[in-house]
């Protein structure tokens, strides 16, 4: 039975997310926060599904759920 290699921990918990990280797919830790990153950016963009608008001074302003007509 082979052994696993070690990996050092703290050359990944030290890594950050890098627009390079798209570019380079072989390594699996620069890929796996390419996903996450457009996940994480895709879920921002789309927002909530409760359709409201919170204020800054605690007010909420509801998005009328209406169709074209």
């Amino acid at each position: 039975m082979e052994k696993k290699q070690k990996v050092n921990s703290t050359h990944i918990a030290g890594k950050h997310y890098n627009v390079s990280d798209y570019d380079n797919k072989e390594d699996t830790l620069s890929s796996g926060l390419a996903v996450t990153h457009e996940q994480v950016s895709d879920n921002y963009m789309e927002g909530t599904i409760d359709a409201v608008i919170e204020r800054e001074d605690g007010t909420v302003d509801e998005i009328p759920k209406k169709g074209y007509e």
